[in-house]
């Protein structure tokens, strides 16, 4: 079997991925996939480290609608990713796949403070790393925590696990039958065109930092390992043609 094209890298799930057809919740049959998956990656010996979403627990625009206040909202949506990331370790060990999870908002009861050595340490030991309650400051969103962690531990790309879509496209394609789909993207693409990737900051973090972007899909079995390996699938969005 070939190499790994990437030593250590982050992978992005949103909250939605987790909660399958659903739309809401965590779907026991979606997780354990998610978690075979990551274990294909850390039976290679990469050193993977997971940013999960709260979409399917707590979304912001609820709060939103109900006059919330937005840093309390963001706050609850911090906590959801919490759940989401116990959740994944579980079934990551379930699977005998040690796994750490780390909070930014302190919760020692339930994981470890996020500490950036730490976080290293454990990853060197080829334990699965989980940040969760994204950067622990509201108005940041998860993408800019994958993209925030993936320069801190310096992690060699990002995976974006997506999981209703193989890629990025000029549109929805679940609304436009004429998007069309972008095998490669640079992140100045995305922020001047307004490309549904990730958020402004995090893109902008990304592309400060050289850090590539692959976007795919979740859906399909054994992407997560392809994307690893170095197979062309989704999206590539990088800093510079």
């Amino acid at each position: 079997m070939s190499n790994p094209k990437y030593k250590r890298v982050v992978l992005k799930l949103s909250g939605e991925a987790l909660a399958g057809e659903a739309g809401f919740g965590i779907n026991p049959a979606v997780i354990k996939n998610v978690a075979e998956q990551v274990k294909e990656v850390a039976e290679l010996g990469v050193e993977a480290a997971v940013v999960v979403g709260g979409g399917n627990i707590w979304r912001g625009k609820i709060g939103e609608e109900m006059g919330m206040d937005r840093a309390n909202a963001d706050y609850m949506g911090m906590l959801a990713t919490v759940m989401n990331s116990l959740a994944l370790q579980d079934s990551l060990e379930q699977l005998g796949i040690e796994t750490r999870v780390q909070t930014s908002i302190e919760m020692r009861q339930v994981a470890e403070p996020y500490i950036r050595r730490r976080a290293i340490r454990h990853l060197e030991k080829k334990r699965v790393v989980i940040f969760a309650a994204g950067t622990g400051n509201p108005y940041f969103s998860t993408d800019t925590t994958a993209a925030l962690r993936a320069a801190e531990i310096e992690a060699e790309v990002i995976l974006m696990a997506k999981n209703n879509v193989d890629g990025v496209y000029s549109a929805d394609p679940r609304v436009d039958k004429n998007a069309t789909k972008f095998d490669e993207l640079t992140y100045f693409d995305v922020i001047k065109d307004g490309l549904a990737v990730m958020d402004s900051t995090a893109s902008s973090l990304c592309m400060d930092n050289d850090i590539p972007l692959i976007v795919f899909s979740i859906m399909e079995d054994g992407n997560i390992k392809r994307a690893v390996m170095g197979e062309t699938i989704g999206t590539l969005v990088r800093g510079k043609k």
